[in-house]
């Protein structure tokens, strides 16, 4: 049974009366744990008759049986004892337990609304005592005479506040330090016969809770040796994942789909050299090749539709080993983050947001199925080698600007039409706006320029060689060639992004983009290619850590395909319906059910496609 911290200060107060002779090593650190032990003891150690109050003279030596697991330090045992002291004024916080040992979680929910304020050298202090209170001049002569008690952050001592033994044990065990200063600075006044008969009837009855202290807290120290001994590096850490998918898809106008069993693995060295910086060394190896849809009859042959494209289906095939990303993250100053990508750097790296919270999941593995769904399609321009920057205005604006090498190109190749600044690349810039907690908008400009056989949605890839098995990332044939695969595009994009979370368990974003795509042959007129979507997420639906999600709209098409490619090509809208259900079986796993449903997959007209998907993800 517990009971109020008030009638525990009073019933420890009034103790009175003689004692046995005890040993002066156990004196001088009665003080400061009799505080401790008259806020937090359990009251069944002091229901016991104890004799009445008598000081200790300076001229008595005393014994004290020692407890166990309570280290005291060596003292001369002629040392003259005062009367009393004072004990210095001095915050101990109570570090609280939790019922259990092995209970962290309580632990930790329980500091947050604990932490103590500074010393208060007066009851008068505290705003919930009263001096009608009955147990007010105990608690009064422990501020006053201890210096041992300390109140919380809204100047309250909540005296009916109840804990546990092992949040007890914690406090004693704390204020040894303290303990060990008082005896070794071997001060005068320091105190009274009752304590130390309190004192040493606690140490008595909580022995077996600080054995348990003592022990955990070596376990702990053996732990940290084993692992100090034992780490792969000072300085890098690794980040896993590892996803398998089982899909399937319908079969229209001749596609022969199977259904299939893909991987992904991806191994992060996150190295850091200041202790603000991060090097992103990752390697990735997959089988993922894409599913077969219908394309349009004005595509060109070899090169097929990318929509319906899957997370994790981004240029891994043969199950071959390759650095898929290698970029470094450090900042200047408070308002400035830099990013340099080596390898394969998407500009959505270093973007403060892309406005599609929770569904937007940078791993691929906890988020959207498509790569479609992750965030506005502008974001998927271009990509690989290069310069990011994110600066912050304010607390509701940032500026952020990059500019990326790479795709059909070579960023580190010095020969004609390749290197950092004549081949395929995109520049951008975003202004980031948040004007309260729950609400992001995001204006994106995007200049690029995308080599023959460059698809423009490429995200640094390039799906004419031969270790890629994509043909850009999102999007019909038509508009990530909208001049053929064998001529040069340059474009100007335009977005917009939103988002606004309703309240911790709904959340609506919504994008759209503009590309108008300047065709490098004859007097073609320029491709114009649209995308938009409207997403909803909701987090923590059915269990907390879950996540349920859905996606509507149109991926980049060419809005005038009849214009550029003559009758032959149909001009629908490629309608992308999306919808799953991430379940979080514990810290490292999660399986995500999911279906997708495409109508005029590539702009063709009378075609759909349906896509399955089951994807289980590891991380470690």
């Amino acid at each position: 049974m517990r009971k109020s911290r008030l009638a525990l200060i009073n019933l420890i107060c009034g103790c009175e009366g003689k004692m046995n002779k005890f040993l002066w090593y156990r004196l001088l650190f009665c003080p400061v744990v009799l505080g401790f032990s008259s806020l937090f003891v359990n009251p069944a150690v002091l229901a016991v008759e104890v004799p009445r109050e008598e000081t200790v003279t300076q001229s008595q030596n005393i014994d004290v049986p020692l407890s166990p697991g309570l280290p005291i330090a060596e003292l001369d045992t002629n040392t003259q004892v005062p009367d009393q002291v004072s004990v210095p004024q001095k915050t101990t916080n109570l570090h609280k337990m939790p019922d259990h040992p092995s209970d962290s979680n309580s632990l930790l929910e329980s500091q947050s609304d604990t932490t103590p304020i500074d010393q208060v050298t007066s009851v008068f202090q505290l705003s919930d005592v009263q001096s009608s209170d009955w147990a007010f001049q105990a608690l009064q002569s422990l501020v006053e005479r201890y210096g041992c008690i300390a109140g919380y952050p809204n100047s309250t001592f909540r005296g009916k506040q109840k804990l546990t033994r092992y949040e007890f044990a914690a406090g004693v065990n704390t204020c040894l330090d303290q303990i060990n200063k008082l005896i070794t600075s071997a001060r005068s006044d320091l105190l009274r016969r009752e304590d130390l008969t309190t004192i040493q009837r606690l140490q008595q009855e909580f022995a077996n809770e600080l054995s348990v202290l003592r022990g955990r807290v070596d376990h702990v120290e053996t732990r940290t040796a084993e692992l100090e001994a034992q780490q792969f590096s000072t300085t890098t850490k690794l980040v896993g994942e590892a996803i398998f998918t089982v899909a399937t898809a319908s079969n229209q106008a001749g596609t022969n789909n199977q259904a299939v069993f893909q991987n992904r693995v991806r191994l992060d060295f996150q190295s850091s050299f200041t202790g603000k910086d991060t090097l992103h060394t990752r390697i990735g190896v997959g089988n993922t090749p894409n599913f077969a849809l219908p394309s349009n009859p004005a595509a060109s042959p070899g090169v097929p539709t990318a929509t319906g494209v899957q997370t994790i289906q981004e240029g891994y095939a043969n199950d071959s080993a390759i650095i898929d990303w290698l970029a470094y993250y450090f900042p200047i100053g408070e308002k400035t983050q830099f990013y340099v990508a080596g390898i394969l750097g998407v500009h959505a790296d270093y973007l403060p947001s892309t406005a599609n919270p929770y569904i937007d999941n940078s791993d691929g593995g906890s988020g959207s199925l498509t790569l479609y769904g992750k965030n506005n399609s502008i974001y998927n321009i271009g990509g690989g080698t290069g310069l990011g920057i994110s600066y912050k205005l304010n607390n509701i604006f940032q500026l952020s600007a990059g500019y990326l090498a790479g795709g059909g190109d070579s960023p580190g190749n010095p020969q004609q039409k390749n290197g950092l600044f004549n081949g395929s690349y995109s520049a951008l810039g975003q202004l980031t706006v948040n004007p309260t907690k729950n609400l992001t908008f995001a204006l994106t400009y995007v200049n690029s320029y995308h080599t023959p056989g460059t698809p423009i949605f490429s995200l640094g890839f390039s799906s004419l060689q031969a270790t890629s098995t994509i043909s850009g990332v999102v999007g019909t044939s038509l508009a990530n060639f909208p001049g053929g695969p064998n001529t040069g595009v340059s474009a100007n994009s335009y977005g917009a992004e939103a988002s606004y979370q309703f309240n911790p368990k709904f959340v609506v974003s919504a994008w759209g983009s503009y590309t108008n795509a300047n065709i490098k042959s004859g007097s073609n007129p320029n491709g114009e290619i649209w995308n938009y979507a409207l997403t909803f997420a909701f987090p923590d639906l059915l269990y907390k850590g879950n996540l349920g999600g859905l996606i509507v709209g149109v991926e980049p098409y060419l809005g005038n395909a009849k214009a550029l490619f003559g009758s032959i090509a149909t001009n629908r809208l490629p309608l992308h319906l999306e919808a799953f259900y991430k379940y979080q079986v514990n810290d490292y796993m999660s399986v995500t059910p999911g279906v997708i449903y495409l109508n005029s997959p590539d702009q063709n007209k009378g075609a759909d496609a349906l896509i399955g998907v089951l994807r289980t993800t590891f991380t470690f």
